[in-house]
């Protein structure tokens, strides 16, 4: 089951311009498990509806933790 569509999603379109623009992948080391599209739908999300220090701190920052 996918997650829901936001209309700050970025179109297929949109992406095909911005993909190449990013980092790709490098050879060593872990494979990359994060979706940048995803990332990228994100940083949209909170630049379009906007959202509290407090919440974005708990969604951002849990990333990297345990």
């Amino acid at each position: 089951m996918g997650r829901r569509a936001y209309s700050s999603d970025l179109t297929d379109s949109e992406w095909e311009i911005i993909e190449p623009l990013l980092p790709t992948e490098k050879r060593q080391g872990r494979k990359r498990e994060t979706d940048l599209r995803e990332v990228v739908n994100a940083i949209f999300y909170l630049l379009k509806e906007g959202c509290q220090w407090r919440s974005r701190c708990r969604v951002i920052f849990h990333l990297g933790q345990q």
